[in-house]
């Protein structure tokens, strides 16, 4: 484009307007998977609405490829495309709390530890994920699960309001009330319709004690463990999540120092009720084997939440790959106990989320969410540093993934898939897929909001153009 052109354009938006070459371009256009490695033409920090509007009605007129950045923590990258306009909300952190009303207001740019303080310092939450770092725009716009899930439903369950900036330019106020078929496609529906700038959320009394650690057993035990786990997992109260992970022992000072680096099964625990009733929940934890080493305990919610940060730090190179499982049988977890033991580094594991209770008590149809029926599901998480070891890496995923599918439901988590699984994403919506087109059809037909898993307009061609690419 004329350089006039982006001059004007900087000259309307009231944070920076960066392009290569500037001082902070580099470090802007970072994402959390150090896998990513793209370079937009012009990186827009938006400060307001109306900065949000003008990038979108610039990127449409340039016919630029647009991405949006929220936490920039999609396993897939899809904050930032080569060539293209991204638009950074990382300057709209705010979070309002309004205790009386238990609600709150949530800027697009927050991540998960800004709202979990807020809404904390009222001994309030809502369901999040499990890493601080991540943005609470997209969790929330794929669905969004955690600790909560079970007692509280999911994330988007609990999104009851939202400003976004469609295709055209226009600032429009959903809700269930105002334009619901567009506030409908928002929980879960990914970033396909617009470009939310903030959300409003219904809050729920949490914590700020709650009863919650880990327990971590040797992996010699692990077919036992796994199937003790699965069992109580069939009858354990919703005010209890108890996940299941396989990996190498992290440092941590409650286990002996021969485990450290070795391989073992941890099952992390969040009773979200009163501590008392959470000991006596979570008792059968240290029954199911002879653990090596709990950390059990009241401790603040806001605390927990932090507590996986040091193993999903910014600048690792990532990969899932993920599996729903609406039951898991032994030969299930006999294939996941096999693929553990073959992990192909010190930062990789498997870990399965116990999901169910609230979220499965919503109908499929009411969000764009389909996977009600999961009561687990599984990430094989590939993590590592070394790009010669990418191949490796992503060859364990895959193959444990295949194995899995059999035993899995076909559907899938979109916050989960990696860059390469957009033919995933139709089979994830199930029967809401039409209805999802359709939405797309009228909100964004000429797909400008496409840098995400990708729900293409219903005239169009499902895979047509690989979406983090310039069109030329």
């Amino acid at each position: 484009m004329p350089a006039s052109d982006a001059q004007a354009f900087a000259a309307q938006i009231s944070g920076d307007v960066l392009a290569p070459g500037d001082a902070p371009y580099e470090e802007a256009r970072r994402v959390w998977n150090a896998t990513v490695d793209r370079r937009p033409a012009l990186i827009a920090r938006c400060l307001s609405v109306r900065d949000v509007q003008t990038a979108v009605r610039f990127a449409a007129a340039h016919r630029m490829l647009l991405s949006v950045r929220g936490g920039g923590h999609h396993i897939a990258g899809h904050a930032v495309a080569d060539g293209g306009l991204m638009v950074d909300l990382s300057g709209l952190r705010e979070v309002h709390v309004d205790p009386a009303t238990r609600m709150a207001r949530v800027g697009a740019g927050a991540l998960l530890g800004d709202f979990d303080r807020a809404a904390q310092a009222h001994g309030l939450a809502t369901p999040l994920g499990i890493n601080s770092t991540t943005g609470v725009a997209g969790l929330a716009l794929g669905g969004g699960f955690g600790w909560l899930t079970r007692r509280h439903g999911m994330t988007a369950d609990n999104l009851v309001g939202a400003t976004v900036v469609t295709a055209d330019g226009r600032e429009r106020t959903v809700s269930a009330e105002s334009e619901p078929d567009l506030f409908w496609a928002l929980r879960g529906g990914g970033g396909n319709f617009g470009i939310v700038t903030s959300f409003e959320f219904r809050l729920h009394p949490v914590g700020p004690q709650v009863y919650a650690g880990l327990v971590v057993y040797p992996f010699s035990q692990a077919t036992k463990v796994l199937r003790a786990w699965r069992d109580f997992c069939a009858s354990a109260p919703e005010e209890l999540s108890v996940w299941a992970v396989m990996r190498k022992a992290p440092p941590l000072p409650f286990l002996p120092a021969s485990a450290h680096g070795s391989e073992v099964v941890i099952f992390p625990l969040v009773h979200c009720g009163a501590t008392d009733a959470g000991e006596s929940a979570a008792a059968p934890v240290l029954a199911f084997g002879e653990p090596i080493g709990a950390a059990l305990g009241p401790q603040p919610y806001s605390a927990f939440q932090t507590a996986f940060d040091p193993l999903l730090a910014p600048g690792g190179r990532n990969y899932w790959k993920s599996n729903n499982f609406s039951r898991l049988d032994d030969a299930a977890l006999d294939l996941l106990v096999d693929a553990a033991g073959q992990l192909p580094g010190p930062e990789c594991e498997i870990f399965v989320a116990q999901l169910g209770g609230a979220m499965s008590r919503v109908d499929a149809a009411a969000t764009p969410f389909v996977g009600r029926d999961a009561r687990f599901i599984m990430n094989v998480h590939g993590r590592w540093s070394d790009p010669r070891d990418d191949g490796r890496v992503r060859a364990w995923a895959r193959r444990t993934f295949e194995a899995a599918a059999p035993h899995a439901t076909g559907s899938g988590y979109v916050n989960f898939f990696t860059e390469d699984e957009a033919e995933r994403v139709s089979a994830s919506y199930g029967a809401n897929y039409a209805r999802l087109q359709a939405l797309k059809q009228r909100y964004d037909p000429t797909n400008l909001f496409r840098m995400n898993l990708n729900i293409t307009p219903r005239h169009m061609t499902q895979g047509a153009a690989v979406p983090w690419k310039a069109s030329p």
